[in-house]
């Protein structure tokens, strides 16, 4: 789906996040369990994302030939894994930045071409709520949206992401039996979400203006949001319905 947020914005996005990572996965130490991923330690979680950038930057640079879980095993091996997720992190940046803008590259899920923005705004958000585990497991539960870096634009930007390009697809079980509508308003931005649900895959509409009611109503900052719709809070929204049926790629 479109973001209205330029490429430098996302390069901006994915270098805070990193900033944040790196601090607060050091401060949580490697082994530390990371609450928001179960079963994950912070090793798990910085080989996992040190993976993925180099996946990512492997795919703009036009190599078709990328074996993931060869990332992961060196993330896992390096004697400084931390260095070795910044200098990950680097490289992916500055390939977007040298990449033309008509450039194109395989997208993971469907094999579909996608521009340079697509990974920064990809990246910039899977680095995001990354960086956001890193945080949980320094404080040893699930972040509070006002104890995190994230920006207001950044978050309406990744709920768009989310609902608009995640939970359209045909593999998403966000399903019910009956037709309905799930509103998802921030109450510091402009921008709202109609999530329209049913047997099929779900139809989202991003709306500005006066809000529509729905069968379920999801509000709170932008931040909340975010952080709730991928599962990295505690808040209660829509049990049984969001947490058991949204299927999100990304753990």
């Amino acid at each position: 789906m479109p973001t209205e947020l330029p490429l430098a914005r996302h390069l901006e996005g994915l270098r805070s996040a990193m900033v944040a990572f790196v601090r607060y996965a050091d401060r949580a130490g490697l082994r530390a369990p990371v609450p928001t991923c179960p079963d994950w330690t912070v090793r798990d979680l910085v080989a996992h994302q040190g993976m993925v950038h180099r996946w990512a930057t492997a795919l703009v640079r036009g190599e078709r030939d990328v074996d993931p879980d060869a990332f992961e095993a060196e993330g896992r091996d390096e004697p400084d894994p931390l260095e070795w997720l910044r200098d990950g992190a680097v490289e992916l940046a500055a390939t977007l930045t040298r990449a033309p803008a008509d450039a194109h590259a395989v997208v993971f899920l469907n094999d579909a071409p996608a521009p340079r923005e697509f990974w920064a705004r990809r990246q910039c958000h899977e680095t995001t709520v990354h960086a956001a585990d890193a945080l949980s497991a320094a404080l040893g539960r699930h972040p509070d949206p006002a104890e995190t870096w994230i920006d207001t634009d950044l978050a309406v930007d990744g709920i768009d992401e989310l609902l608009g390009g995640f939970l359209t697809r045909p593999r998403s079980r966000l399903r019910c039996d009956e037709d309905s509508v799930l509103v998802v308003a921030p109450d510091d931005a402009a921008d709202w979400w109609l999530v329209e649900l049913g047997p099929q895959p779900a139809v989202t509409t991003r709306r500005t203006g006066p809000r529509s009611d729905g069968d379920w109503v999801l509000g709170g900052s932008a931040v909340d949001l975010y952080l709730s719709l991928w599962n990295r809070t505690e808040r209660p929204g829509l049990e049984g319905t969001w947490r058991e049926r949204a299927a999100v790629v990304w753990p």
